[in-house]
């Protein structure tokens, strides 16, 4: 039997009250760089409170987003040679973003590096959007059901969101 993440395009639609997956992903991406703008606004104005907030929101997003997409999207679009080496690429993009999330993790905003760090993040974010939107999308709307994946990563979201822990360090 097929599960969800396995989905292919041309089984039946079904109706559903969630995004389809990558309207959820884009959705997330756009959040996400309104916050790192929102961030940039804040650097050089003091506003240590404001920024550790900020950052910790920012951190708290990409956790949940890409543990979504490791545990859900990508396996979806294993499909072939290339979907592979772009879902390689992605897992180690993953891997650099999230070691740096730790770091910010374990500092204040008055920290040095504090801001340099959250900022190259963000330079590390839009690099990754822009070729999981350009490349990755694409082809995961040629060959997966949508809808149904978009639930399951719904309801996978709706958990660990319930679950991160939102307070300042």
């Amino acid at each position: 039997m097929m599960t969800a993440t396995q989905a292919k395009k041309d089984s039946v639609p079904r109706k559903t009250a969630e995004p389809n997956a990558v309207d959820m992903l884009v959705a997330d991406h756009k959040k996400v760089k309104k916050l790192f703008s929102d961030y940039d606004k804040l650097i050089g104005k003091g506003g240590n409170k404001e920024r550790g907030e900020l950052a910790l929101q920012i951190c708290n997003e990409l956790k949940v987003h890409t543990e979504v997409e490791e545990t859900i999207f990508y396996p979806a679009l294993r499909l072939d040679e290339k979907t592979d080496r772009l879902l390689d690429e992605a897992v180690v993009e993953h891997a650099s973003a999230k070691a740096l999330i730790e770091q910010i993790l374990q500092m204040r905003p008055n920290d040095s590096f504090y801001d340099a760090k959250v900022t190259v993040l963000g330079e590390y974010i839009n690099h990754h959007v822009k070729e999981e939107e350009e490349e990755m999308f694409p082809l995961a709307k040629k060959k997966l059901d949508l809808a149904e994946l978009g639930d399951e990563m719904s309801k996978k979201k709706k958990l660990l969101l319930a679950r991160i822990d939102k307070r300042p360090s």
